[in-house]
């Protein structure tokens, strides 16, 4: 049977989902569960790693259901995943040893403070990341040291550790495959970016054996096979990347120098910079961007803490919009933001300010305050974060920058677009198809087995939208410079 379509699994944060792309890069067919968060403390985010499991299986076969599409006519499947989240189980049972603890959960924030103080440079040389629970290594030491008899099993090596991706195909693979791609090895603080190896001496420190690890694999090639018991024929896992990375091969950010943002809860910032790693001193992450037929692309990584999160908190908290959409009308209505500014430090200021004792704040609201302005004034502060990381990014990469692509839900509020094109003064590229980070992971499994070339790639990938500067440059640096000064204040008054 004719191999037509290529199944991407996008297991996300909040969601698990499946998307069929056809050999124009089309969506035939989608299918979206949602599945729990558990807030069992403060700062703690766990997941039940069955129901992640679970969910991304019952939106596949209802995909597959609902499209009426043979199994035989898939080519291959892609898996990306949320990045970072923690997952330990008996090799033997295939049982969580602990739930999954989350990329966003913080309980390990002072262990990773404290071993930043003392080691930050040795870890960051080796791994291109700032010490921080964000990242995997601190997650597996909590549940070692909490889980009763943990560590004794992990060195007689029964257990197993994987982000999402890895235990996504233990399970798909009935166990036969543990494994990750090197793009989620470098978010773990264990992988050495430099030597493409998992490094004995980060091991030693966070006295994590080597034996739990996952191997390591490229991110595009014949990694696995689905077994047959899961959906009755089986299908080849051809790409597994993590989700940032597949956004930006999604982009087409093929080249040095090309950069995407994605616009979701935050907004993760990510520039190709090539095939040398290229450490930062401002704080923004060197990463693995992929591996394919053995060559590494290297990313320079920032995230803006807030972003979709901020149109959110004004429709759920201040409830001053019905929804997200609604935003980008009431924007239009006013001329600007009415003086009113708005600190989006709802979780504290990502890279350049690092400062996570920077609350959000309101300013500048008069008896002439409309709901119009404040509005108005969120959104232009996602333009004004966007624009903080993009300049970090040219002066870290000494590439000087002409256009972003864009992706993620708040990339279709126009307003937004068209004013971070005038803040910029860069073309914003909105392309026509917004899934990126699926299409990203399909491209990849399609090039393991031959169902596209990267030359049929960048000839399918379409824009939909160009937004180019429209705004003086004097009005949009007046902007800027005034909203970076009112920022200055705040960090100033947070640290007294």
């Amino acid at each position: 049977m004719q191999k037509k379509y290529i199944l991407s699994f996008d297991q996300g944060t909040s969601s698990s989902r499946a998307i069929l792309f056809d050999k124009n890069a089309n969506i035939v067919s989608k299918a979206q569960l949602a599945f729990s968060q558990f807030y069992p403390n403060k700062n703690w985010v766990e997941q039940d790693p069955w129901e992640i499991y679970n969910t991304q299986i019952k939106a596949a076969k209802d995909l597959i259901r609902s499209s009426q599409v043979d199994l035989d006519e898939i080519a291959s499947l892609g898996i990306t995943n949320q990045r970072e989240t923690t997952i330990i189980w008996d090799r033997a049972t295939g049982e969580p040893i602990y739930p999954a603890i989350v990329w966003q959960d913080k309980r390990t924030e002072n262990r990773c403070l404290k071993i930043r103080a003392k080691k930050g440079e040795f870890i960051r040389k080796k791994t291109g990341l700032v010490v921080d629970s964000y990242f995997s290594a601190t997650k597996i030491q909590w549940i070692l040291d909490h889980v009763e008899g943990a560590k004794e099993r992990a060195n007689n090596g029964e257990l197993a550790f994987g982000t999402v991706d890895s235990w996504m195909v233990w399970n798909l693979s009935k166990s036969k495959k543990h494994i990750t791609d090197y793009s989620n090895a470098s978010r773990t603080l264990l992988f050495n970016i430099n030597t493409l190896e998992w490094d004995d001496e980060l091991l030693e420190f966070f006295d994590i054996p080597r034996s739990l690890l996952p191997e390591l694999v490229q991110s595009s090639g014949d990694l696995a096979i689905v077994d047959s018991s899961v959906f009755g024929k089986e299908l080849v896992i051809g790409a597994v990347l993590g989700d940032q990375q597949a956004a930006l091969y999604g982009q087409t950010c093929f080249k040095k120098g090309m950069i995407k943002s994605t616009f979701g809860t935050g907004s993760f910032m990510l520039m190709n910079i090539g095939k040398k790693p290229k450490y930062s001193k401002n704080g923004l992450l060197t990463t693995i961007a992929w591996s394919i037929d053995g060559k590494v692309k290297y990313a320079l990584e920032g995230n803006i803490f807030i972003a979709g999160a901020a149109v959110k908190w004004l429709r759920d908290n201040l409830q001053i919009i019905n929804s997200a959409d609604e935003s980008e009308y009431l924007a239009y209505q006013v001329k600007d933001s009415g003086g009113v500014t708005i600190i989006p430090a709802l979780a504290g200021l990502g890279a350049p300010y690092w400062n996570n004792n920077v609350q959000g704040a309101i300013l500048g609201l008069t008896l002439g305050t409309k709901k119009e302005h404040i509005v108005r004034a969120t959104l232009e502060s996602i333009a004004y974060r966007s624009w903080d990381m993009l300049k970090l990014m040219e002066e870290e990469s000494e590439i000087s920058i002409k256009s972003i692509a864009v992706d993620g839900g708040a990339s279709d509020n126009n307003f937004l677009m068209q004013f971070m094109a005038d803040i910029m003064r860069i073309d914003i590229n909105r392309p026509k198809i917004v899934e990126t980070t699926s299409l990203g992971v399909a491209y990849m499994a399609g090039l393991a087995v031959g169902f596209w070339t990267k030359e049929e790639i960048i000839a399918i990938h379409q824009i939909n939208r160009k937004f180019k500067a429209e705004m003086k440059k004097d009005d949009a640096k007046k902007l800027y410079d005034d909203w970076s000064k009112i920022v200055k204040h705040i960090i100033e008054s947070a640290t007294l």
